[in-house]
């Protein structure tokens, strides 16, 4: 039988314990901030985060992902909007500012309905439906009328506010062509598209190569330079003599035996490099080494070759050139060829590139982005990649809602007619969820100087007629942004209410936070039994 009064320990010493409301509040709190620290970057007029690592390596963007990624985030809730941030990523490209701080802004607003003493459950099952709800909404206001002007305007969209301002017509131009090209059937997978960045020229000199860019050079300085009407052979595999598989030991007598064994090695090259000239290459991409003598004997043929090709370029090779990737060279014929109008090694800010151009419909194509530092060039990369993501995603879907917080205001204005048709507590989540959605306009406005409690009365008596009004940033005005050219994917949208509804669900239902310690105590340094320690008794 137990003693009276003894305390009964569970969690070991040093864990931490969080319980109701205390826990919520913590986690809500730690979203809150985390949306806080986004929120200024939203937008045209969004401004940019200088984020330094531990190594003093600076990081200067005001992409939403990235600095969540950057960031050296330690609460558990918040990891969670980081989570929510990188799906986004992942899905669309875009919309990943948007999506925290809607997040946050659920989260707060759901504080006041705790605070009236309103259960999570019933919260959470509000915004649940609410969600459903906003999701058919978004379907009925989205446009699908889609034309390659369209894709640019969403292109631009979507750089407008990341440094590349002054180029983004032309910048959105490229995207446009690369992702166009890459389409296969409806569907683009975006990593055929290679963003390769240098610095030391302006955003202007950026371009696309209906082809691959392959960071590397000549293997030797004998082989061409510049070849036109490539006929381009891939191996993944070296270009050496094999080694053995087994430990294998070679005894020789007689030093002929020596000499007729080392050109037996020259030999098995040379035949190597024939079959490669005999099936009618002049370049060769390899994806490992490349003997020295082979080398040699590939210079000599005229073989432009180049060694240590990543195997993510090697794939892309293949599929902007149409050769096939060889594993023997043995088997090599010359319809395992590829085609390139040419292939040069260009030097690029001081560094030699090859550049496989003017591929007859590529598959694969490449965006040279140039940048004047590389802090810039890094930026723009990340805007571009951001608009690659969402013409993909508009080609795919082929539907685009407008910008400037328009689809935001129309959702929040039915959904708050909606909630009237909601009889009991899950109403009031329903009108909390319209409310949330409010913040990306309130924030579009306090990040260009404009009120936001003027630009949102404006916009709400504005959608009374139209479900396309959102606000002009640049000059604090309600406009039509569909004629504006200010659009987004539906996707964008969706996936980031979606998404942002869930994560905050997530976060209200937590009731109780048991964080262990990452150091155990020291039984020996323990008074009392062994296990005993930690948590106050449970009564």
């Amino acid at each position: 039988m137990a003693q009276q009064g003894q305390p009964i320990f569970i969690l070991p010493e040093g864990t931490n314990r969080l319980l109701g409301k205390d826990a919520q509040r913590n986690n809500i709190l730690a979203a809150k901030v985390l949306a806080e620290t986004v929120r200024t970057t939203l937008g045209p007029k969004g401004m940019d985060k200088m984020l330094v690592d531990g190594l003093g390596d600076i990081v200067v963007t005001n992409d939403g992902v990235t600095i969540l990624k950057e960031m050296d985030i330690d609460h558990p809730a918040a990891k969670m909007l980081v989570e929510v941030a990188k799906t986004q990523e992942d899905e669309v490209g875009d919309g990943t500012t948007t999506a925290v701080i809607i997040a946050g802004e659920l989260l707060k607003q759901s504080e006041e309905l705790l605070d009236m003493d309103i259960h999570p459950t019933i919260i959470a099952m509000g915004y649940r439906q609410a969600a459903e709800k906003a999701q058919e909404i978004l379907d009925e206001i989205a446009i699908s009328d889609i034309d390659t002007e369209t894709l640019e305007k969403v292109a631009m969209t979507a750089m407008t506010g990341k440094g590349t301002e002054k180029a983004r017509e032309p910048l959105a131009k490229l995207v446009v062509q690369a992702v166009e090209q890459v389409e296969e059937d409806g569907k683009v997978d975006t990593d055929h598209i290679k963003i390769e960045k240098k610095e030391g020229a302006v955003v202007e000199d950026s371009e696309l190569v209906q082809g691959v860019i392959i960071d590397k050079e000549r293997v030797h300085q004998g082989m061409p330079s510049e070849i036109d009407g490539a006929k381009i052979a891939i191996l993944n595999s070296a270009l050496e003599v094999k080694e053995t598989e087994v430990d294998a030991e070679i005894r020789i007598t007689d030093p002929n035996q020596m000499q007729a064994f080392i050109e037996q090695e020259e030999n098995m090259l040379k035949e190597m490099v024939a079959k490669i000239s005999d099936a009618g290459a002049n370049v060769l991409f390899c994806q490992k080494g490349i003997d020295d003598l082979a080398q040699h004997y590939l210079s000599k043929a005229g073989i432009l070759a180049v060694r240590r090709v990543k195997k993510s370029d090697i794939e892309k090779l293949s599929r902007a050139t149409g050769a096939n990737i060889v594993s023997n060279v043995e088997d090599l014929t010359s319809d395992d060829l590829g085609e390139a109008g040419s292939v040069i090694e260009k030097k690029v800010s001081g560094e030699d590139m090859i550049f496989v151009e003017d591929c007859k419909e590529p598959k694969a194509v490449t965006l040279l982005v140039r940048g004047s530092t590389k802090h810039v060039a890094d930026e723009i990369k990340r805007a571009i990649e951001d608009a690659i993501g969402v013409v993909a995603a508009t080609i795919e879907d082929g539907q685009v809602v407008a910008g400037g917080g328009a689809p935001e205001v129309a959702i929040a204005k039915r959904l708050k007619d909606y909630a009237e048709s909601i009889s009991g507590r899950e109403q009031l989540a329903v009108n909390a969820f319209a409310e949330s959605l409010e913040v990306v306009p309130k924030t579009l406005a306090e990040n260009a100087g404009i009120d936001s409690i003027d630009s949102l009365v404006d916009l709400r008596a504005a959608h009374e007629n139209s479900t396309t009004m959102g606000l002009n940033v640049f000059n604090g005005k309600v406009t039509d942004m569909k004629e504006a050219g200010v659009v987004e994917p539906k996707r964008v949208k969706k996936q980031a209410i979606q998404s942002a509804s869930e994560a905050a669900e997530m976060i209200l239902r937590i009731d109780d936070v048991i964080a262990s310690s990452s150091e155990g105590p020291d039984p020996s340094q323990m008074g009392g039994a062994p296990g005993a320690g930690g948590m106050p008794p449970m009564m």
